[in-house]
């Protein structure tokens, strides 16, 4: 395969958790990289025009990224991300997502599209990333090391969101690390749970500026991200038998276990997508959850392609201000 120098990852998906360890990995081997832009309406009613209708948001929102990015890089990086703790797998949009794309945009650039299972053994991930690098001409001691690297950041970045940080802002601070004072959240005499999958919560555009618009009414956000992962794994899934299949499912319905029986936050918001077949079945089961405790106020906020501003802030300034006087009525249930 011909050298390539610059590679294009779409700011989407996978990107708001997994973009540190892609950006340090790629650059230790030598190789440039650049993003789409945050999400537009343009950016969007591309997607929309290129996705089939039936997708979901997430879905229609990463064509649209694609789209931005066809004409700024030599190939795209979209792996296929079947699972990564050798316990469940993401949601089929993943495994499908580089044959959706090759298949249905022309004039892309070629798509870089390595599997990455971690059912395949111990060191499948690594054999994956050995790949990656051989397509850029590096060699095998240069790929180890830059693996090494970009776990090292990748760390770093779920220090950061253990610490009250999303993503974004831990992305930013690890670029420039004076930002610290400025970034780190405020404290507030509410918490809110956001629950939800890591590219709805985190992209201003399609959630209407959903986290803002909380902090802005003087609520502190907690997030699935925002908790230790070894918190997770101790958790009962809700009462359920087994864990559920989809990854990011899984972590939400853990991280809502734990929220509503330690009784973490004021509230909890589960965001989901229209259209989205594992979050219909989550949203079942922390509904259900929430039933239990309802001493915790619950609500569900569905986004679409058509979400405006006005109604989400309705929604959330009435929901903030129930929760507020609820708290300020009975001290001792807090």
């Amino acid at each position: 395969m011909g050298m390539k120098k610059i590679v294009g990852i779409p700011s989407a998906l996978m990107y708001y958790i997994y973009y540190p360890f892609w950006l340090a990995f790629f650059n230790e081997i030598g190789v440039e990289v650049v993003t789409s832009s945050r999400t537009t309406k343009t950016i969007l009613d591309k997607g929309i025009r290129e996705a089939l209708a039936d997708a979901c948001v997430p879905i229609k929102l990463f064509f649209g990224h694609v789209m931005e990015l066809k004409n700024k890089c030599d190939c795209l990086f979209i792996p296929r991300v079947v699972c990564l703790n050798g316990k469940t797998i993401y949601c089929p949009k993943f495994l499908g997502l580089p044959d959706m794309i090759r298949h249905s945009l022309d004039g892309i650039p070629p798509i870089l599209d390595v599997r990455i299972d971690a059912r395949q053994g111990r060191l499948s991930k690594i054999k994956a990333y050995l790949e990656i690098g051989s397509y850029f001409g590096a060699n095998r001691k240069a790929v180890l090391k830059a693996y090494c690297k970009a776990w090292i950041t990748l760390r770093r970045h779920k220090r950061l969101l253990r610490k009250g940080l999303n993503p974004l802002e831990a992305m930013e601070l690890i670029k420039n690390p004076n930002r610290k004072k400025s970034i780190l959240p405020a404290k507030s005499n509410l918490k809110f749970a956001v629950l939800g999958y890591p590219y709805s919560i985190y992209d201003n555009f399609i959630n209407a500026n959903l986290l803002d618009k909380l902090k802005k009414l003087g609520v502190s956000v907690l997030t699935t991200e925002n908790i230790n992962p070894l918190i997770l794994a101790l958790q009962k899934n809700c009462g359920l038998p087994k864990r559920l299949f989809w990854t990011f499912s899984d972590a939400i319905l853990k991280a809502a276990h734990y929220l509503f029986r330690h009784r973490r936050v004021d509230a909890v918001l589960h965001l989901t997508a229209f259209g989205c077949g594992p979050d219909s079945l989550l949203n079942k089961f922390i509904e259900m959850e929430a039933k239990q405790h309802k001493d915790i106020p619950f609500m569900t906020l569905m986004i679409d392609e058509h979400t405006g501003e006005a109604g989400m802030a309705t929604r959330l300034e009435a929901f903030v201000d129930m929760v507020r006087r609820r708290k300020e009525a009975y001290p001792c249930r807090n």
